[in-house]
Order: C-alpha cells, then structure tokens, then sequence
C-alpha cells in the first residue's frame, strides 16, 4: 500500500516537474550543466533561508558573491543576524573527503568567526609556526583563514597590519607566513561587518581593501511579520539538526561556478554598457573618485550567476540594473556636498542602458 502511494506520488511530482518545464521554456532551454548548476543554488540558498528568516534578497546577494569568486562587506548592527547567515552558509556546505586533493583540505572547516579589535595580530588570523618539542622543529598551525566562509565581524576594529593580512587572503587566497605562502581553499569565502553607527576606536578599511569587496549591503530591520516568524520558529531551528538540512558539497559549487563561467554568455553590448557606465560616472562632476577597471571585471562573473538563477543562458540589461548599485556604491567617492548616490548612478546608466536595449531588440 505504502509503496503503491509512493509511486503516485513519484508520478504526481514527475508530471508537476514536466509541467513547469513546458510552461517555462527558458529553464528547458538551459544546458544540462546549467540546470545542474542552477539547483545547487537552490538547494544552498533553501539550507540557509531554513535558518535565516526575512533575508532573502541578503541571501541571494551573498550567494552570488561567493559563487562568483567575491566578498561581501555587510554594513549592519548587533544581533541582525550576520552570524546567523554566515554560519549557516558554511554549515550547508560539506567535503566529499575521497574526492579532495589539497594537502592543507584537512586543516579547512566550514566556518569560522573572527572577532577583530585592536590588539590582534596578522597571525591571529593566517596562524603561525609553532615549535613541537617531540620533532624538535616548526609546524605551520592554520588559523581561522584556513575555513570556506569566514565572518570578519567588525573588521574596521582591526590595525592596518591585519588590514593587509586580510588583503592577501581576499585578493590571492593565499597567506604568507615567516616567508612561507600557503595557499587558502578556492572557495574560501568572506564575509566582514562593520557598524556603520559607531565609528570611534576604528581603522578605516583602506581603498584597495573595499575595492576587493564584490557587494557592499546595507542590512535594514526586517519587516514585522519576518520579526514575528523569528520568535515563533526559534526553538525549532534552534533544535534542528544538521542532518536535516539540505547540503551541498564543496566540489558541486566549484563545478556549478566552472558550469556559470562557461555556459552562461556575456554580449559585447552588455560590455559596452559597463565601460560606458564607468567612463560617464569618471567624468561626472558630481564624482571625487570613480569605479576601478577590476569591479567590471569582477562584476561579470556576477551577472552570470544571477542570470542563473533567473533561468537564463545570457546576462541581460535587468542583471545590470539589480547588481550595479551594489557594485558600485562602496567604490565611488561623490564630491563634498553630493550625498544622493542612487541619483548620479541613475543618471549616468541612463543613456548606456538605451543604448544596450536598442542593441538587444534587433
């Protein structure tokens, strides 16, 4: 009886799956590496929404981020659940330990938590070599680097020393200790907060730094029935286990970002938008500083992964339009006096974005 109810429910789901596959044919379309791509995301994005409520658009920005190679600076306040995000982030990735070839993948654990303040040490963070009595020499002991996601909480707390620990660990996913490198896992993953509200005892992130953050977000208090949620779940997920969550491996979203790299196609239209962006924000008076050539570059693989999950092969014009305030708030410095961002960028992606929908609709 009980398997006969589970073969119609089988058939059931089967016939529901073809039926959104013929009433969507840009999914159907989607290559097979593509469609497989596209539900490690869902799965990782449905481990982590189980446990954080009222995020969603902060989930699926961070998950872009580290899909597409980045970092995510949060700018926040205590207890908006940043640890929360994080943690189930790298809880929801697991190691197929048969499959794993990196010599230092033993010392790499889901996640870990930093705590910056001003009396921490570049080897706080890397690790350092430590002398074993019994071997009479130096072992190299991984710090909390050595993780694929790491929560840099507060990182303006920290000195300019630990400031350019951190940026050879984001920008080459590597650290060098005692003139040795050593070499991070390649999906290592960050995520740093700092609170916007208090600013005293702090170390400015330096430009380079911010410049190596691929989204900045500027987390708001969630919404009054997401708040109300919380309290009325809380003991559950508190209680839920880890194996009842779904999982995803590391090597399913290395592969799922090759699938993204290579599947998923970039026009030259779309190109031309970003420089022509870039250039117009650089010579407009309203702006000290303009964006870097490297966060166009950083933003493709970007658009890539959204145009994924929005069920696409192809980046389009509304990719740009979701992901470029993002990219570019923390990059561009406005002229004293100039406070509306959102305005100059409104400004300056208008023509290049007129341009781009005359060329897409040959």
């Amino acid at each position: 009886m009980s398997l006969e109810a589970t073969g119609e429910e089988n058939t059931v789901q089967a016939d529901t799956s073809a039926q959104e596959a013929a009433s969507s044919p840009a999914l159907s379309a989607l290559s097979a590496p593509l469609q497989q791509a596209r539900k490690v995301l869902q799965n990782l994005s449905q481990a982590v929404r189980q446990q954080v409520i009222g995020r969603d658009e902060v989930i699926e920005l961070v998950i872009i981020a580290l899909v597409a190679d980045g970092h995510v600076l949060l700018e926040d306040f205590p207890g908006s659940g940043k640890t929360t995000l994080a943690k189930a982030l790298g809880e929801a990735i697991v190691t197929e330990p048969d499959t794993d070839t990196s010599a230092t993948l033993g010392a790499i654990v889901p996640f870990r938590r930093i705590q910056f303040t001003p009396d921490l040490l570049p080897s706080d963070v890397t690790g350092g070599s430590v002398f074993d009595a019994n071997a009479n020499h130096f072992h190299f002991r991984h710090g909390p680097l050595f993780a694929y996601v790491v929560l840099a909480d507060e990182i303006n707390r920290t000195s300019p020393k630990v400031q350019s620990a951190m940026l050879e660990a984001m920008g080459e996913k590597q650290v060098t200790v005692d003139n040795t490198t050593y070499a991070l896992d390649k999906l290592f993953f960050v995520i740093a907060t700092q609170n916007p509200l208090d600013m005293v005892g702090t170390y400015p992130l330096p430009t380079p730094q911010l410049d190596r953050f691929l989204f900045k977000i500027t987390m708001q208090h969630i919404d009054r029935e997401a708040e109300l949620n919380v309290l009325e779940t809380w003991r559950s997920r508190r209680d839920q286990s880890s194996h009842e969550t779904v999982k995803v491996t590391r090597d399913e979203l290395l592969r799922a970002r090759e699938s993204i790299d290579r599947e998923v196609q970039i026009s030259t239209a779309v190109k031309t938008a970003l420089v022509d962006i870039s250039r117009r924000l650089r010579e407009d008076e309203r702006v000290l500083q303009g964006n870097s050539t490297r966060s166009m570059v950083l933003m493709l693989p970007a658009l890539q992964v959204l145009a994924t999950l929005r069920g696409r092969d192809y980046v389009s014009a509304d990719d740009i339009e979701t992901l470029l305030p993002r990219v570019l708030e923390h990059r561009v410095e406005l002229a004293p006096g100039v406070s509306d961002f959102g305005r100059v960028l409104r400004d300056c992606m208008q023509e290049p974005m007129e341009q781009l929908a005359r060329a897409t609709l040959r």
